[in-house]
């Protein structure tokens, strides 16, 4: 044993180390986000290769999709790095020239928040789509498509205000 390190009971390591059960599932995402470059590079290829053939709405749509993807990879980022940082181990990148901002800040309620918001950017995305592409759908499709949207916002909403109201009941139990 190392100096400093403290000796877990038997039931306290086992509880302890089965978050390294997870390791499989954030490694699988990665395998997701290799799925993703594929698939961006696919439709990247036919935005270039047909674009003298395309509408400037086909154009708009395919584009749309390109950032779709991007931002479904940024979510993935965030979920791989951010919850294994979380909830397995330390990444040990402090002092590191490309460690993102965003994690020597990252705990559970701040990765639920920053998930909420890059979902609410995703649905943004297929909503201008929808909205483009309007005259080819119906009403019915396009309501529902608004109705989810806005249970996103407002899951987003309140979770951010979760967050604020329990950082604040944190506050006052430490004084």
């Amino acid at each position: 044993m190392r100096p400093g390190e403290t000796r877990l009971k038997p039931l306290s390591a086992i509880l302890f180390g089965s978050r390294w059960l997870q390791l499989p599932l954030y490694l699988g995402l990665i395998v997701a986000q290799a799925v993703y470059v594929y698939l961006f590079w696919v439709e990247l290829t036919h935005l270039v290769m047909e674009t003298p053939h395309l509408t400037e709405e086909k154009i708009m749509l395919l584009v749309l999709g390109l950032i779709d993807v991007v931002m479904i990879s940024n979510l993935l980022i965030m979920v791989i790095v951010g919850g294994y940082e979380t909830f397995v181990s330390r990444l040990g990148l402090s002092g590191h020239p490309d460690e993102p901002d965003w994690l020597s800040h990252v705990n559970a309620n701040v990765l639920k928040v920053k998930l909420a918001t890059a979902i609410i950017g995703i649905s943004s995305i297929h909503l201008l789509k929808t909205f483009i592409n309007a005259h080819n759908l119906d009403e019915k499709t396009m309501l529902w498509q608004v109705v989810i949207h806005m249970a996103f916002v407002l899951s987003a909403i309140g979770i951010a205000w979760i967050d604020k109201l329990m950082g604040h009941s944190m506050v006052d139990e430490k004084h």
